[in-house]
């Protein structure tokens, strides 16, 4: 599909580079392949690939990198998703397997947190999800900072109560967003906006699972934004918010959506700052994110390896000037909002 809809979207709000953390099919290298050569606008679509599972009942660190080494020099891959693979001793094959195969593996949360233990103590880059008890003390806190690994709690999906994105749903309008609808087709957005279950304020638990990160950002850990692929472009920016609301500054907000998840998922050098000799993605904003980490979702201009985007049509505006070709939902919106042809 070469008007990829998800990419579009995350791109305009954004979002010039992600890592997939499990993708179900391998369809995703073909869809990288497409943006790296030019051929699709969208972010630079890092991935895992499909992810892997017990059902490999890993006998060996040999037999373990026997499979990964397939991820490696067929799909040309650096990331691994280790799917709760086993007991602890096949975990470990995997994650000895991959560092000699030069892969970061990172892992599935699980809602366990004795798991989630042995998942910095045994070298995973990173854990999907939210550790799932609150509060952390010192101990957790400083085993998640001190081991290096990288910590993406999801909090749209949180473990121990309603899901965040419900919140952001009830509480700021989706269905009738001009921009959304610009670059999601309307029938997914009825799909996902129509009919949300609603909770009172007290019942998230998101605030607490947000301050449970804060504490080992501050601890000199490094936690990243992970939107879960529950709502493509805005739900990042909802992930950032719902992060805020653990006490974070917007500054600590921005650096662990910029430079901490550069730096989790291996392309520090590379992104995740402004720097010479960095590539020039950056995101011009109209109103200043520092004095309300919402001001994010003003996003006047996105530039993605020194091309430069307007924010709301994705027409490049440098170095060439370009008009987005119409995408094949735009004559499908119903009555309502209108987006700019």
């Amino acid at each position: 599909d070469v008007q990829n809809w998800s990419f579009l979207a995350n791109l305009a709000y954004g979002v010039t580079a992600g890592l997939d953390v499990q993708t179900a099919t391998n369809d995703m290298f073909a869809y990288q392949d497409l943006v790296d050569i030019g051929e699709i606008p969208g972010p630079r679509a890092f991935s895992t690939g499909p992810g892997i599972f017990s059902d490999n009942a890993f006998k060996s660190k040999e037999q373990a990198r026997g499979v990964i080494a397939r991820y490696r020099e067929h799909y040309r891959n650096r990331h691994l998703k280790s799917y709760v693979v086993g007991n602890r001793k096949q975990r470990q094959y995997v994650v000895q397997a991959a560092y000699e195969l030069e892969m970061m593996p990172t892992t599935e949360g699980a809602l366990d947190l004795k798991l989630d233990l042995t998942h910095a103590l045994d070298g995973f880059n990173g854990n999907e999800h939210a550790l799932p008890i609150v509060p952390l003390y010192r101990d957790v806190v400083q085993l998640y900072a001190r081991s290096g690994i990288g910590y993406t709690p999801t909090l749209l999906v949180a473990y121990g109560g309603p899901w965040a994105e419900n919140y952001f749903y009830t509480t700021t309008e989706v269905h009738d967003d001009v921009k959304l609808n610009r670059f999601m087709p309307h029938n997914l957005i009825d799909a996902k906006s129509r009919r949300r279950p609603w909770f009172r304020e007290d019942e998230h638990v998101y605030p607490r699972l947000a301050a449970q990160a804060a504490k080992i950002i501050r601890a000199g850990g490094h936690v990243g934004i992970g939107g879960h692929g529950q709502l493509q472009g805005l739900g990042y920016l909802w992930e950032m918010w719902a992060l805020a609301s653990g006490g974070l500054d917007p500054h600590e907000v921005l650096r662990a959506a910029t430079q901490h998840g550069a730096e989790m998922i291996g392309y520090g050098d590379d992104l995740g700052s402004l720097e010479p000799g960095k590539l020039a993605d950056l995101v011009i904003l109209a109103e200043d994110p520092l004095a309300d980490i919402r001001n994010t979702n003003t996003v006047r201009y996105v530039m993605k390896n020194g091309e430069l985007f307007d924010g709301d049509t994705l027409d490049q505006v440098w170095p060439a000037k370009t008009r987005l070709p119409p995408l094949w939902w735009w004559d499908e919106v119903p009555d309502g909002p209108v987006t700019d042809r």
